[in-house]
């Protein structure tokens, strides 16, 4: 699991003083950016090497509204591994309390967008760090 702590800034919110909804997505996307750079399979490395993981699948539970300048957690696992596919589960909170949660799945596809099967070396790191 990689934990990454950001603070809210005015940019994040709504007209409300809320974090806007869609928001969320783009801090599950920095939560999987630093854990995969944690198990050492940083975007950048995996691009060089021809491939790339999209998103075909998102979910977001809204439990509670996190708030400009609120200091929050988003927490990240590798929560399921196929051959060809990775879900990645979030939990965003805020002093403990859990705000959000949800789940994006990415399937391993070659620059030509063809689901491809991990080589070994990706597989490895992957199951190494699988929790659930």
């Amino acid at each position: 699991m990689n934990s990454l702590q950001l603070r809210v800034t005015y940019a994040d919110t709504d007209q409300m003083g809320m974090v806007y909804y869609a928001n969320y997505l783009l801090f599950f996307e920095r939560g999987r950016t630093e854990l995969l750079r944690d198990i050492g399979l940083e975007y950048k490395i995996i691009e060089e090497r021809g491939f790339y993981f999209p998103v075909i699948h998102a979910e977001c539970k809204y439990i509670a509204p996190a708030k400009y300048d609120d200091l929050i957690i988003i927490e990240t696992k590798l929560f399921e591994i196929t051959p060809a596919s990775i879900v990645c589960s979030y939990k965003v909170k805020c002093n403990e309390k859990i705000l959000v949660t949800g789940n994006t799945k990415h399937p391993f596809v070659n620059k030509m967008f063809k689901p491809v099967r991990f080589p070994k070396d990706i597989k490895e790191l992957l199951e190494k760090n699988l929790e659930k």
